[in-house]
């Protein structure tokens, strides 16, 4: 053997080294990678149970479509307003707390938590506009509640528009809270509802939380409600009625591209001043545009995020007084 064949014996046994090495490592880390998904979904599993135990009831159950649609109610007043809330929004009936406490000394009002929503049931009728509407009307016909201003937040827009084209009679006014339009962009995005529900299953969607900054933390609740939204997140995000709604989300945008309000129906919409128009192009302007042939139409901007309702309340519920007054 001369010293050329050996040099090249040393660097073969020398790459076989390294690769063994190399094998070695990656089975370290495909076994370690392993173990850390196992840990996090069986620490999903059981912290889902506990939560579970955790959650306190509130508000009221109404046999809907033979399921229950749970529904908060404060307040006195003699004019009803309903509030319904904008997508994915895990606990409604608190959510809208700081909304409920500058209406309530005025109003009698109804949180409806759709199902998927809050302590409401989880449904296998599809997410469509027109089952949504139709049992929220239903659940206030078993409240026996026949006149009342609509007030939606975000999606709820969409389906406002449809509720009160069909229920004309019983809607006094619509009142959207930043709330969608049928032809705004973005909407014929697919939304990817297997990657949300792998997530949520595995538990990397409770990690992900867990990481993050409470979004409520600087907001007006206290340390039980922001304990309960957490626990109801848990609860909620991505079960199938939320799901399902995702999906539905093109074809409801589309079939409401045809509605507009009724001319004669008063119409207020608080329009986020500071929205970004990289994300949302034109949000002010079409907005505007929904309420130009109304009656009794109007814009109010308000500095603040997408949640109004979160920061704005008093000032939104002044404007909607005075505006109700005229």
């Amino acid at each position: 053997m001369n010293q050329t064949e050996v040099i090249n014996k040393k660097k073969g046994t020398t790459m076989k080294k390294i690769g063994k090495i190399i094998l070695k490592t990656l089975g370290i880390i495909a076994i370690l990678l392993a173990l850390f998904i196992t840990i996090v979904f069986i620490y999903n599993v059981i912290s889902s149970k506990v939560e579970q135990g955790k959650i306190e009831t509130y508000g009221q159950l109404i046999p809907v479509d033979g399921k229950h649609m749970n529904v908060v109610m404060e307040g006195k007043g003699e004019e009803t307003v309903v509030l319904l809330p904008g997508l994915g929004t895990v606990a409604p009936g608190i959510d809208f707390k700081p909304l409920i406490k500058e209406l309530s000394p005025f109003y009698k009002v109804v949180v409806i938590e759709p199902f998927g929503y809050g302590l409401s049931d989880v449904t296998e009728k599809e997410r469509s506009t027109a089952n949504i509407v139709s049992e929220i009307h239903q659940d206030l016909q078993s409240l026996q509640i026949d006149r009342y201003i609509l007030m939606g937040h975000s999606i709820s827009g969409i389906y406002g528009i449809d509720y009160v084209n069909k229920y004309a009679n019983e809607v006094s006014a619509f009142i959207g809270i930043d709330s969608s339009v049928p032809t705004q962009s973005g909407t014929d995005v697919e939304i990817p509802t297997q990657l949300i529900k792998l997530l949520q299953k595995s538990g990397f969607a409770r990690l992900q939380v867990e990481l993050s900054a409470n979004p409520y933390d600087s907001l007006p609740y206290d340390d039980k409600s922001k304990e309960q939204i957490k626990f109801l997140a848990y609860k909620n995000n991505a079960n199938p009625s939320v799901l399902n709604e995702m999906k539905q989300v093109r074809s409801n945008f589309k079939e409401a591209e045809k509605l507009i309000f009724p001319k004669n129906l008063p119409v207020l919409l608080f329009v986020q001043a500071n929205v970004d128009p990289t994300i949302m192009p034109n949000w002010i302007p079409l907005h505007e545009d929904q309420v130009k042939d109304s009656a009794h139409g109007k814009v109010i901007l308000l500095e603040g995020g997408h949640n109004l309702h979160h920061t704005k309340s008093k000032e939104l519920v002044e404007s909607f007084r005075e505006f109700m007054k005229k």
